[in-house]
Order: C-alpha cells, then structure tokens, then sequence
C-alpha cells in the first residue's frame, strides 16, 4: 500500500487517516497537525523522509506561482529542510489544475444562475486556479489579498491592478514569517469577523477555508462557498450562517475534503513517479479518476 502524509501547521483536531483505492491502488492518507508548532513540524517532515511515499505541507504553501512566475516561501521551506528522499508537494499543482474548474462547475451544478455573480476571493493569490476560473466565466471580483493576507483595509477590483500588486508583493511577502501569512494552531479556530460589507456584497465567496471562516460574519445568509479542507464542523458552522450551498475543490472522503497538498501527495504517491507530477501528469491523473469540483447542498446536510 502506498502512504501519504500531510503534516500540517494547523490543528491537531483536524487530524484524519483513511484508506482509498486510486487507479488501483490502495493508499493510505494521512493529515498530522501540529498546532502552530513549527520545530514539532519540522522535526516530523525529517522523520518521515524516506518513510512514506510523498509528504504534503499543509498550512502553508512552499511557492505562490502566478502565470510564468514563481517565489519560493523561505518560511515553508526551512520546514522540509530535512527532507532528502520523498517527494513534497504543496497543492499548487491541483491548485492549477482541479481548482480551474471551479466556476464552470458550480454553473453545471447550479444552473444559469451562477453563470455571472460577484465573488470575494479572500486571497486570489493563493488559489490563482480558482481566480481566472471566475474571470473568464465574467464574474464581477473583489479580489481581498490585501485585507485577508496583510490585514490592509483595501479591496481589489480589478484583474490587472491584482496581477500587478500581487507581482509587486509576492517577492517582499515570501520572506514574512509564518504567523504573519496563515493562520496557524487555535488561531485557526477563532473568528474575528471583519470586512461584513465585502461578505455581504458577493454571491459567492471563495478561497482557502481558513481566510473564509477568519474573518465571517455571523449572517450568510443565500451566500455559496468555493473552498475546501472542510471538516464537519466547517459544514455545520457554514449552515448555520445560512449558506445555501459549499462546493469543495477536492472530493470528500469520508465525511470531509482533505486539502490540496494531501490530494496531490495521494496522486503523486500513486503516481509512483518518487517526484511531484507536472500540471499535465495530475490533469491526466483527475481525468481518468473522473474527480472535479463537488457542490454539496447545505439543506440536505445532517452533521456526523
């Protein structure tokens, strides 16, 4: 059996192990959170090298890659400086690929209604997939990287003036330190709702689970979230707000979405390449999988 493990940055409360049949083959995936603590995390990516077949970084991400470019994150990396012979991957990859699909399917799913729409994206730079998925599908955008990432009070309105802000911080804003760019620990569980006139304008509200629920208000009422790494919890605290439906970027096993990173450590891991996969050998991998976007209607939801 091939295994897979996220080790993550988040909390140990979120924690699953399950077993999956993907192409064939069993795999193991396995999230381990280590509540903020960044030399219990480091010590385990060093632990597991070489003991299983791809290792996922969750919590943060390694590179943000937009287009042709790419920054390293010097914090993510001095994480899996041990690592010397597993495969690390981040999620970028299904960022970019699964992720792409997200507002095509939601309009298959939905119907003609949510052909067009407004969406805040709490950080387009994060899921720069699921962005251009809803600007050509024509949606108007707030684009909340300054507000939800640098707590500036500023929105973006704009794809151009995104691009070029987010090229101008990306290089200066990879050299912050992990606290300042994720939330990490119990600062994941704590709701400070900020920025209500932006959730209460969009249709639709997008981007990493944590930046949503960081800052939400106590009404969502109608709203539909683009998200994924639910629990849940995450599930039962969106309906309670009145969130009409959640679509989940990644599939959900057994009772929640696992986040990017450990998809795509299962996909590589079965891969059985011992190297992360190309934009081009994941698009393959989810089309013969048939995996895509899932959108789960909150009426229908009863929590486990």
């Amino acid at each position: 059996m091939k295994r897979a493990v996220s080790v993550s940055l988040g909390s140990s409360e979120r924690d699953k192990k399950v077993e999956v049949e993907l192409l064939g083959e069993r795999v193991s995936v396995e999230r381990r959170g280590t509540d903020g603590d960044i030399a219990k995390a480091t010590a385990l990516f060093t632990e597991l090298d070489g003991q299983v077949d791809c290792l996922g970084v969750g919590g943060i991400d390694l590179w943000v890659k937009m287009d042709d470019k790419t920054w390293n994150i010097s914090a993510a990396h001095k994480l899996i400086k041990g690592v010397k012979q597993t495969p690390v991957v981040d999620g970028s990859g299904l960022k970019n690929t699964l992720e792409a699909q997200a507002a095509q399917t939601l309009v298959a799913e939905l119907g003609a209604g949510y052909a067009q729409g407004r969406i805040l994206l709490t950080a387009a730079i994060d899921r720069y997939g699921m962005t251009k998925s809803f600007v050509a599908q024509g949606y108007e955008i707030v684009y909340g990287d300054l507000m939800f990432a640098l707590g500036i009070p500023i929105p973006i309105r704009k794809f151009s003036t995104f691009q070029i802000v987010a090229k101008l911080l990306a290089a200066p804003a990879t050299k912050l330190p992990i606290s300042v760019l994720y939330p990490t620990g119990e600062k994941q569980d704590m709701i400070i709702p900020k920025f209500s006139n932006w959730y209460e304008w969009a249709t639709v509200i997008g981007g990493d689970c944590h930046y949503i629920k960081r800052h939400m208000p106590d009404d969502l009422s109608g709203k539909v979230i683009v998200t994924n790494t639910t629990t849940p919890k995450d599930m039962q605290m969106f309906k309670d707000r009145g969130v009409t439906h959640v679509l989940t970027t990644t599939p959900v096993l057994d009772g929640r979405s696992f986040g990017t990173n450990m998809m795509e450590a299962a996909l590589t891991a079965v891969s059985g390449k011992n190297r992360p996969l190309t934009d081009a050998e994941l698009s393959e991998m989810l089309t013969e999988l048939k995996l895509k976007p899932t959108v789960h209607n909150l009426e229908d939801y009863k929590s486990a």
